[in-house]
């Protein structure tokens, strides 16, 4: 079991590289907490996650311009899309599927506009309202509902901040 939200697809990919460098290769992930994996020989494999529903439209040649270049498709999970490859048949080290920082911030804009402008419709107009209603009702239900949403609003809270802060990152890299 593991957890990484939407921002967190570099830490994500460092994290399959180290199980599968233990002996775990990674095989299917059932969203939110759960990734399967089978047992394998350990090796040094580099995975690398793509947001990027329009390929989806066209699956079959956005797969294939990645096994053109050597990396092996796994499944797509909520517009993400996983691959590995290993470093033993990369050209220079450790190859990526984004070969620069503007890569990444397209990465980044269309999981911002696939993932959190979704998220952030709902957080205003689902759960602000409704946590400002149950605040004012007085009864064990609401009481209940109120903190079960005041950890919904914090856990947005968290995931608006790690995307912010992923973004301004990127942008910091791509201007110097």
């Amino acid at each position: 079991m593991a957890f990484f939200s939407i921002s967190e697809y570099e830490k994500e990919q460092k994290w399959l590289q180290k199980q599968h460098a233990s002996g775990l290769k990674f095989i299917h992930y059932t969203p939110p907490l759960f990734y399967h994996f089978e047992e394998c020989e350990p090796q040094n494999i580099v995975y690398q996650l793509d947001y990027n529903e329009d390929g989806l439209a066209h699956k079959e040649e956005y797969i294939q311009l990645f096994e053109d270049c050597g990396w092996e498709y796994i499944e797509d999970v909520g517009g993400y899309s996983y691959f590995r490859k290993p470093v033993s048949k990369m050209d220079k080290g450790i190859e990526e599927i984004f070969c620069d920082d503007n890569s990444r911030m397209d990465m980044i804009k269309r999981v911002f506009k696939g993932r959190m402008i979704p998220l952030l419709v709902l957080f205003f107009l689902c759960i602000l309202p409704q946590l400002r209603i149950q605040s004012h009702l007085d009864f064990p239900l609401a009481n209940i509902l109120f903190w079960l949403l005041g950890i919904m609003f914090l856990i947005y809270i968290v995931i608006f901040i790690q995307f912010t802060i992923t973004y301004i990152r990127l942008k910091k890299r791509l201007d110097s």
